[in-house]
């Protein structure tokens, strides 16, 4: 079977479980930890530069993680707001999530096939990691500042 089919219903399946769980997610309150937590976890995926062949140029990745903060981080960050319910605050389901999540997932595979012409499988995979993370770590942070924001008002709110 084909190496490149395999990675990109790989790449899908993973796309549906990650919007599966936010969706399911978005039905609970959240907290610092599930707001920091998965750039934590992703960060680990930097490991894969360790493997010689997957390593790409500082150029490189400096330019995809750009992309991935102005590309996917901005309309994210734009459209993540969270509201209060009983003292709880919840995020508010974003349309956009999914369609980012699907945009980077069509243009990995847009831009594969073009892409392979000049690097190899494992940096294409190191360049859009760095991508991906790009997206999620302003997105994240800008999330954790807003979150704050929003419980010391509820502490203000319940001193007074």
């Amino acid at each position: 079977m084909n190496l490149h089919l395999i990675l990109t219903a790989g790449m899908l399946t993973i796309a549906c479980a990650v919007i599966i769980i936010r969706l399911r997610s978005a039905r609970k309150p959240t907290n610092t930890k599930k707001i920091i937590m998965p750039p934590v976890g992703m960060s680990t995926g930097f490991l894969m530069f360790v493997y010689p062949p997957c390593r790409i140029p500082f150029t490189w990745g400096l330019v995809a993680f750009i992309a991935g903060t102005l590309l996917f981080a901005l309309p994210l960050i734009r459209t993540s707001r969270f509201y209060v319910t009983d003292g709880q605050v919840y995020l508010k389901r974003s349309k956009a999530f999914v369609w980012i999540l699907f945009t980077l997932l069509i243009i990995r595979i847009s831009a594969h096939e073009y892409l392979e012409q000049f690097i190899t499988l494992e940096q294409t995979a190191g360049v859009f990691f760095v991508l991906a993370f790009g997206m999620l770590l302003p997105w994240r942070l800008a999330m954790y500042m807003q979150y704050k924001k929003l419980k010391d008002q509820i502490k203000t709110t319940a001193v007074d």
